[in-house]
């Protein structure tokens, strides 16, 4: 096995300074020919000049997660070894396993599409094609292979893209012939059953797959990995490669539009072999006889022999050969080397063989089946709810340890990864049923519905004598395309798609479903994606954007060998691809509810507790009789983003935090919680009530424009026979808490156990101060907050009652984003208290049914309220300060006979982009009075606008009397009208995901001119745009110049390009630099959708707008 030290590295790993601890092997000291030593630099001249028009640059995409290797953008080298034909030799893991699209560069460069036509299971080589009418102004020659040239002492360079760098020639000596594979990772690729060639010359990433050259321009040996703690550099050897590309050749005799798939005949015992001197041989039990009979019958110089490193389970060799066996001979032939095994191997797949060994100096013959190496080799996926799941391949099984075709995780995706299923899983029971192979999952997926509950036992390399089992919850939206199960098709390169059941299955059906048995409706709601979470560490050069990164993928510490085509490592956005919903229309009526009576009587507050709950709740002598009364009140939620639903510039996909409830009947329960646990309205929430222990689905009905708090509805009729024990609490929005105010802060805990603490009101009226997130998302502005002496810590979130239990404020989480220097952010949160009115004035319009767009909530259509704000940033002075900025001493007066306690002045810090406020006012402005009325606190400017909405024939300004500059103004300011529903479109184009700029955006003051309406929200591991570098937080303003003013002409313009077209994109970024790029649409793996929020319906609906084979829609 490889060095403990090696990696192949990265120009972001840097170098590792220290010595190797392990003493070099052996090596095969042969003469090198006398003519390579007086090789000449007129001699390398001659030879790079033929040589370097062959190497080209060769830019892969992983479209998808696939065995050892992650989706992703990345650069690597290859070079042309038959012209005729087309064909280019490069890396297996620049090849990859998986779905990919690639392109070459030359060095005149001229780009030409390349598709891949071989990768080998085992070794670190594969082969492109190309179509070489298509280099049409270079004069190149193939590149020969030689791999007999080879030898110690070899002056040889390294032709490539080093680095990134398109053209690199570095020069070395081979040194080695004899070294063990590399061990590039624990949990991915590594070549084995080989030797591998050793030089100082110091390659980096991106160098992949370059050509080893001899002074005479021929390729001895392949490039394929380095050690970045020194300057070492692996190179496969080529004799198989040669026999390889022989079979190819055989096969086509030119290049030809549709290329002949080749079986090329691979043999394998499922067992790794090591090289080992003969003096560990003996060590481990070698007879001398043995030892002399090999040493007559193998070639001078042979150093050692084959020793069994490990067997893979289930295989052919599983039982019959076991690490430390010494392989004597194969077919009555003495064998010590790995290419005369795997030549033998190879020409007998599906024979018997007969291996002679000797295990701790006794001698065993045992005969053994070769097997088919592609027939454990996967060529096929399954991808549901953004999840890759595939036979467990022959790499990743000799990596763990379990027996090939096991059901096998590459990513998660959504709805696994919800549940807690990790990366490298292998499935072995799902909805009661054991799973030994891929079709018996797909068998029981198909029997599922949506929204149904069912627990998966799932068994990990990390844990493998132990299975852990989930509850893993179908999805109920269409986040995701139904399942489909991708086929590679070696004649295309491509990985074609078909559906996984039938359209009429119950997967795809989109029904209300009975959820875990308890009949629990699958509410319609919430928007959908379809996208596989790619949550990856990449070794890849990344083609991203560090400024647009919410989270940074760190390189191991650790310096194990890695492939060559890393380059710099990068952040990077978590996104994916998606798809979505349908829904079925439910009744479509209103229905106007009053709200509960509440128990004012604390007395009989307290038997009616004591008699629902029969001691199931906080009994306890040491519980608080406001923690009593409340408790059955409160609520859990825990609530999941679909990766590629994280609109809005929300930062994680799984938040927790405490809700009570403020409603409760018959046909409705609401739920109010902070925004910093339900951030959008696209996601799924649970819900777990302290009453009794139940856990139901949400609806996020409302999301407050300004105010950090959501509404979340929930189906009364899903609880049962238990709805009983389930309570409203009381709301006390009057009188407004005071300095030196008592209050109980009661919350949950994450075992669902209430927890109570008197405290202290110190400041009713703290105004927040939330800076921007280096990624815009929602933070709380224009808000006063409760701030109490003593708390539970940053992530305790509840209410704050008074001593009858009636609610005053909700104790909500915040959000922010703290910044070290000027490149480090880190996120953090912080919990203050809400008060109640905002929220009551909102649920006071939805139970009255006042003005606003209807909603479909639980089959009853209400109309959710409107809020007018003025949609302007503002911010606290005190008095004392605002004098210095020419605030006369009769405003000061009249400011502090307004408000004594607070005695400030509001300032404008900026107005939202867009908005009717903006070029009315602006920064630094003190607003002193609205129509004549003085104002302190942001309560003034919110009862200013709701007064508004009370005359129909006004023009909805308010009349500002402001101080700008030492002068004082009258000013009528707009004011804008925003609903509760957050973003409601997205569209997803070559992998980006766009969307209407949101507030937080918008509240950074700038909109390009020349429309605003396409802002990238995210970007998608393995697409076009992270291939060519469209990354977020910029908006589209052309597409092959027309312009893209709003999403509706950004559809228009791109449902008429076509498949494997090029596009240009113009683009301004947030911090207003322009840029124009170039990118290729892939309508095969990056179809153009939306998804479109319908309040009739209350679900996310998708549609396609253009996909190979469909009609735009």
């Amino acid at each position: 096995m490889g060095d403990p030290l090696e990696r192949l590295g990265s120009e972001a790993m840097g170098l590792v300074d220290g010595a190797s601890t392990v003493k070099d092997e052996l090596c095969m000291e042969i003469d090198p020919p006398f003519r390579e030593n007086v090789a000449t630099a007129e001699d390398w001249r001659k030879a790079l000049s033929k040589v370097v028009p062959a190497v080209v640059v060769l830019r892969t995409t992983a479209c998808r997660a696939f065995d050892t290797e992650s989706a992703g953008a990345s650069y690597a080298t290859g070079f042309v070894v038959d012209k005729r034909r087309g064909i280019i030799l490069t890396n297996r893991h620049v090849v990859k396993p998986g779905p990919v699209v690639a392109e070459a560069m030359f060095v005149n460069r001229e780009e030409i599409p390349v598709h891949p036509i071989y990768r080998d299971p085992v070794h670190d080589f594969g082969f492109f094609r190309y179509d070489p009418g298509a280099i049409q102004f270079l004069n190149y020659e193939e590149i020969p292979l030689s791999p007999e040239a080879a030898c110690v002492g070899l002056e040889i360079r390294v032709v490539g893209n080093d680095s990134g760098e398109k053209v690199s020639i570095l020069a070395g000596t081979l040194a080695r012939l004899d070294r063990d594979a590399p061990h590039y990772k624990k949990d991915g690729y590594n070549d084995f059953n080989t030797f591998y060639m050793q030089a100082a010359s110091g390659t980096k990433g991106g160098s992949s797959g370059s050509p080893v050259i001899d002074w005479q321009g021929r390729a001895v040996a392949l490039n394929a990995g380095s050690k970045s703690s020194s300057a070492s550099a692996f190179f496969l050897p080529l004799e198989r490669v040669v026999r390889a590309l022989e079979f190819l050749q055989r096969s086509n005799d030119s290049y030809v539009n549709k290329w002949e798939a080749v079986s090329i005949p691979r043999g394998t015992l499922q067992a790794t072999f090591l090289h080992k001197g003969f003096d560990e041989t003996r060590r481990l039990g070698l007879q001398s006889e043995t030892e002399q009979i090999v040493r007559h019958a193998s070639p001078l110089g042979e150093t050692g022999m084959l020793v069994v490193d490990s067997v893979v389970p289930g295989g052919p060799a599983h039982k019959h050969l076991e690490p430390g066996d010494v392989l004597v001979r194969v077919n009555g032939e003495v064998i010590t080397q790995f290419l005369k095994l795997e030549t033998l191997l190879d020409d007998s797949v599906n024979q018997n063989i007969e291996l002679q060994t000797e295990r701790g100096g006794t001698s065993l013959t045992v005969n053994l089946v070769v097997q088919d190496l592609h027939l454990i080799t996967p060529d096929h996926f399954l991808e549901v709810s953004g999840a890759v799941i595939h036979p467990l391949s022959y790499q990743q099984a000799r990596n763990f340890r379990f027996h090939c075709g096991l059901v096998y995780v590459t990513e998660p995706g959504y709805m696994l990864f919800r549940a807690g299923v990790p990366r490298h899983a292998i499935i072995k029971k799902f909805a009661g049923e054991e799973i030994s192979c891929l079709e018996e999952l797909i068998a029981v997926l198909f029997k599922l519905s949506r929204g149904v509950r069912v627990p998966l036992e799932y068994i990990s390399y990390t844990d493998r004598h132990r299975r852990k089992s989930v509850l893993v919850t179908v999805d109920r939206h269409e986040w995701y395309a139904p399942p489909q199960i991708y086929t590679r098709d070696d004649s295309t390169g491509l990985w074609t798609a078909k559906p996984a059941f039938q359209p009429d299955s119950h997967l795809l059906s989109t029904g209300l479903n009975d959820v875990g048995g308890l009949g629990v409706q699958a509410f319609s709601v919430s928007g959908g994606a379809n996208c596989m979470d790619h949550l990856h560490q990449s070794n890849n050069q990344e083609l991203t954007d560090s400024v647009t990164s919410m989270e940074t993928n760190c390189e191991d510490a650790s310096d194990d060998a890695r492939p060559q085509d890393d380059s710099a490592g990068s952040k990077k956005r978590r996104v994916e691809e998606d798809l979505s919903a349908d829904g079925n229309v439910v009744s479509d009526y209103s229905l106007h509810e009053t709200r509960e009576v509440k128990l004012e009587d604390p007395n009989t507050v307290q038997n009616a507790i004591l008699r629902d709950f029969q001691g199931a709740t906080a009994t306890t002598a040491n519980a608080s009789f406001s923690e009593r009364v409340i408790e059955p009140t409160l609520v859990m939620f825990e609530v999941h983003v679909p990766p590629s639903c994280m609109l809005d510039g929300v930062h994680s996909q799984h938040f927790f935090g405490t809700g009570v409830i403020i409603y409760h009947s018959q046909s409705m329960g609401l739920v109010v919680v902070d925004k910093n646990t339900v951030a959008i309205s696209a996601s799924d929430v649970m819900l777990s009530f302290a009453a009794f222990p139940i856990e139901i689905p949400g609806e996020v009905v409302f999301l407050h424009p300004v105010h950090n708090y959501a509404l979340v509805a929930y189906d009364p009729s899903a609880l049962g026979a238990n709805g009983a024990s389930v309570r409203a609490a009381e709301l006390l929005p009057e009188p407004a808490l005071r300095r030196g105010d008592s209050v109980y802060l009661v919350g949950l805990s994450r075992s669902l156990q209430a927890t109570s603490r008197k405290s202290i009101v110190t400041n009713p009226c703290a105004a927040l101060n939330i800076g921007s997130a280096d990624c815009p998302r929602y933070r709380a502005t224009n808000m006063e907050v409760i701030e109490l002496d003593t708390d539970f810590g940053s992530s305790f979130s509840g209410v704050l009652t008074d001593e009858h239990g009636r609610v005053q404020a909700i104790w909500g989480s915040f959000s922010t984003q703290l910044k070290f220097g000027c490149n480090t952010s880190e996120d953090h949160q912080f919990v203050r208290g809400i008060p109640i009115y905002a929220i009551s004035q909102v649920l006071d319009k939805i139970i009255s049914g006042a003005k606003g767009t209807p909603l479909l909530i639980n089959g009853v259509k209400r109309p959710m309220p409107l809020v007018r704000i003025l949609e302007v940033e503002l911010y606290p002075t005190l008095l004392s300060k605002a004098r210095s900025f020419g605030l006369s001493d009769d405003w000061v007066q009249a400011l502090v006979n307004k408000d004594p306690i607070r005695r400030q002045v509001l300032r404008v810090k900026g107005c939202l982009a867009g908005s009717k406020a903006e070029n009315l006012l602006e920064q630094g402005d003190m607003i002193l009075a609205i129509n004549k009325e003085p104002v302190t606190c942001f309560r003034d400017i919110e009862n200013a606008c709701q007064a508004l909405d009370k005359y129909d024939n006004n023009d909805q300004k308010l009349n500002m009397t402001v101080l700008r500059q030492g002068l004082e103004i009258e000013i009528l300011v707009g004011t804008d009208v925003r609903d509760g529903n957050g973003t409601t479109r997205v569209i997803n184009w070559c992998g980006c995901i766009v969307q209407d700029p949101h507030p937080a955006v918008r509240a950074l003051g700038f909109l390009p001119e020349e429309g605003h309406g396409v802002y990238v929200a995210r970007w998608c591991h393995g697409s076009p745009v992270h291939r060519y570098g469209l990354y977020a937080l910029q908006w589209i303003l052309e597409v092959n110049g027309k312009p893209t003013p709003d999403l509706d002409a950004f559809v228009n313009v791109t449902k008429e390009i076509e498949h494997g077209e090029f596009v240009r994109v113009r683009t301004v970024h947030l911090n207003g630099k322009p840029r124009v790029l170039t990118l290729k649409q892939d309508l095969h793996y990056w179809p153009t959708w939306e998804v479109r929020f319908d309040p009739d319906t209350s679900i996310w609906s998708r549609k396609t707008i253009k996909a190979l084979g469909c009609a735009n829609v």
